[in-house]
This record gives structure tokens, sequence and C-alpha cells, in this order.
């Protein structure tokens, strides 16, 4: 069953602007349309949105989301530059997720000193 741009925006969390951005971009291949020129998203369609809504919320630039949608819309013989970018891109990611655990644990060291902190002073504070 086919969504209107709406239907497909909410459905996959992008807004209207973006996705009609993106299909000027070249990032989607060519939407079917409705009898009034209205786009219409099919359901592979929208399992493509949710790929490249992945890759830019894990900080793929748009120009190599868009390098890897050209590879991919050019078919099956372009699969192991494909493969590279999303390796690279792995990895990449990797490295972000461990600078952000490293991050998390200093807070949380933060949190825990400071809750000791608050703790103590409301305890002293009783009693007074």
């Amino acid at each position: 069953m086919a969504l209107t741009i709406k239907e497909a925006a909410e459905q996959t969390g992008l807004t209207v602007h973006t996705l009609r951005y993106y299909e000027q971009e070249g990032l989607l291949r060519a939407l079917k349309r409705d009898e009034r020129g209205n786009r219409l998203f099919e359901p592979e369609d929208l399992d493509w949105l949710y790929f490249i809504r992945c890759l830019r919320d894990t900080e793929m630039p748009v120009a190599k989301v868009k390098h890897f949608a050209e590879l991919a819309f050019k078919g099956d013989h372009t699969m192991r530059e494909r493969l590279q970018i999303l390796q690279d891109h792995k990895r990449s990611t990797e490295r972000k997720v461990e600078e952000m655990n490293s991050f998390l644990e200093k807070i949380t060291h933060k949190t825990e000193w400071y809750e000791n902190l608050v703790r103590e002073r409301e305890q002293a504070a009783e009693k007074v």
C-alpha cells in the first residue's frame, strides 16, 4: 500500500521537507505519482528511507549517502564499492561510540561525585 509524502514522513520520522530534499538530491529512486502528481511511497521506498536515516543519524554526509545511492541504483556490479563505504562508515561509527562511552563514564563519575556531595551536605544539615 502506497503512502502519501505526509504519511511517509510520519512513518519514518523525517519531515516532508527532508523527503522532498532527498528526492531532489537523488537519494531516492524515481517515486511513483498519483493522478494529481503527488508522490507515492511504496514499502521498499520506506525501507530505503529508514536506511538513509540510519546513515544520516550516524553522521554520514549527504554527499556520501548520495554516492552510495547512485551506486545502489546502478546495480549489483557496484556491490563491492558499497560494501567498502559501509565498512568505512561502520569503523567511523564504532570510534564515535567508543568516544561517547568515554564521555559517558566521565559524566557518570561526576554525577556520582555530586550525588555524594549533596547527600553529605543534606545529612549534615539534618544534624544541625
